[in-house]
């Protein structure tokens, strides 16, 4: 399977990427998220208990199934005031 992954805001700094094109096995976002964190060093940030997501451009939660093709988002939770 292979999932498009972009980074917003603050992720996407720590990072230096807007995103990456991902190839594996996984069942749910939290699966690909784990696989992202595994890497360490900055990638540790997408581990935060807050972080938000979204598949096809739609909010969703991390235990959300993502199918070949699907684009994921990750970013921190909006704040307003």
């Amino acid at each position: 399977m292979k999932l498009n992954v972009v980074f917003f805001a603050r992720y996407r700094e720590a990072l230096g990427l807007d995103g990456e094109s991902v190839e594996g096995e996984f069942t749910s976002i939290d699966a690909l998220r784990t696989h992202l964190t595994q890497r360490g060093g900055a990638w540790q940030v997408l581990a935060e208990s807050n972080l938000m997501c979204a598949r096809n451009e739609e909010l969703c939660k991390l235990d959300e199934g993502v199918a070949d093709g699907d684009e994921v988002a990750f970013f921190p939770p909006v704040t307003g005031g």
